[in-house]
């Protein structure tokens, strides 16, 4: 039974409109599919087969490289709280690749469900770029491996005022008149940064949600647009600690290489989401595969092995020792209220489109 509709796949003009692709003319399974088709279909040819198999065995590469942490000599126990947020980030990555690849296997089952599927989407990107922030602050906080050499007075505690741009010479001796009071401001302002970093990186986490789920409801010319810049917000705001340990030189030769291919693949991910490349040049000739949505699952992925490359070189250097110790609360506490409102944003969307679905039966 599960493979019953194999050879009925449907053309874009014979699904609704909510389910066709732009420049995908074929390979689009039935709505209303059932549970079992739907999974029967992750084993043949049709235009989601792809989406699917790209975050699916994603998930267990992602998973190797994870534990193969643990192997290294003299590593710390699995459940010792240094790894805290590295779990959390193992959570959000481990999220968006099921969830990523659960919604395009069964977003055919009816067009309420479709729609979930990818507000759960949605959602779980944020929860990763979350777990993103939560590694990036233990592992990659400019106090790490830079308060003790000196190089950051501004990170220093035990000061009772923040330093002036004097105290500063080495780190902007560089800097233009014009710039010497940004930098000023800057240096500050720079213990905001402990107590404001991860809060905002949740704000703009759940603002993005909310921003990507409406985008299904209006502005459908702009969608893919909408959906791709507004994740640029959050990864400016995560990355925000290793802009600045670029900036003053990292001890970590690998953290600039590996921070360099995660922008590099993320921007390519970001070109193929939007161009639609290249079944734009050719419509129905990628239907199936090759597509632009499973590069762009590619390179997403490809974006998030650079990124874990990076987090696990920085913890290697940390040699068990960090500047804030992280607690249950900081790290799991953090990712579970955030899966809890994104979870409240998800189901006040979903009753939203289900209403939206009665309004034309009933009339």
């Amino acid at each position: 039974m599960l493979f019953r509709r194999k050879s009925a796949l449907l053309r874009h003009t014979e699904v609704p409109p909510g389910m066709a692709e732009n420049f995908i003319l074929s390979g689009y399974r039935f709505p209303n599919c059932s549970f079992g088709e739907c999974l029967g279909s992750a084993f043949q040819p049709t235009n989601e087969t792809g989406n699917f198999w790209t975050h699916f065995l994603a998930l267990f590469v992602f998973a190797f490289y994870f534990l193969e942490l643990f192997w290294w000599e003299q590593a710390a126990p699995v459940l010792d709280p240094i790894y805290y947020p590295f779990w959390s980030y193992f959570i959000g990555v481990c999220g968006l690749l099921v969830v990523s690849s659960m919604a395009h296997l069964f977003n055919s089952m009816s067009m309420v469900v479709r729609e979930i599927c990818f507000f759960v989407d949605y959602g779980t990107i944020s929860a990763y770029t979350v777990g993103s922030s939560l590694a990036y602050f233990y592992y990659i906080n400019p106090r790490t491996g830079l308060a003790n050499e000196g190089s950051l007075p501004w990170l220093d505690e035990s000061r009772g005022q923040a330093p002036s741009v004097d105290e500063l010479s080495p780190l902007v001796s560089w800097c233009p008149a014009w710039l010497l009071p940004m930098v000023d401001t800057f240096t500050r302002v720079g213990w905001w940064f402990e107590a404001l970093y991860v809060p905002t990186a949740c704000v703009i986490a759940l603002l993005c949600t909310m921003a990507c789920c409406n985008s299904r409801q209006q502005w459908p010319r702009y969608r893919y647009i909408i959906r791709t810049l507004v994740f640029l917000l959050p990864f400016v705001v995560v990355s925000a600690p290793v802009f600045y340990k670029l900036y003053v030189g990292a001890r970590n030769g690998s953290l600039g290489l590996f921070f360099t291919r995660h922008c590099f693949w993320l921007l390519i991910s970001g070109v193929f989401n939007i161009s639609k490349i290249p079944e734009r040049f050719s419509p129905g000739k990628f239907d199936i595969w090759g597509h632009s949505h499973q590069w762009f699952h590619f390179c997403t992925f490809m974006s998030i092995l650079d990124e874990l490359h990076m987090i696990k070189g920085e913890i290697k250097g940390l040699a068990g020792e960090l500047p804030k110790p992280p607690t249950f609360l900081s790290t799991f506490g953090v990712m579970l209220l955030l899966l809890l409102v994104l979870s409240a944003i998800v189901v006040w969307f979903a009753v939203k489109v289900h209403a939206m679905e009665r309004k034309p039966k009933a009339q």
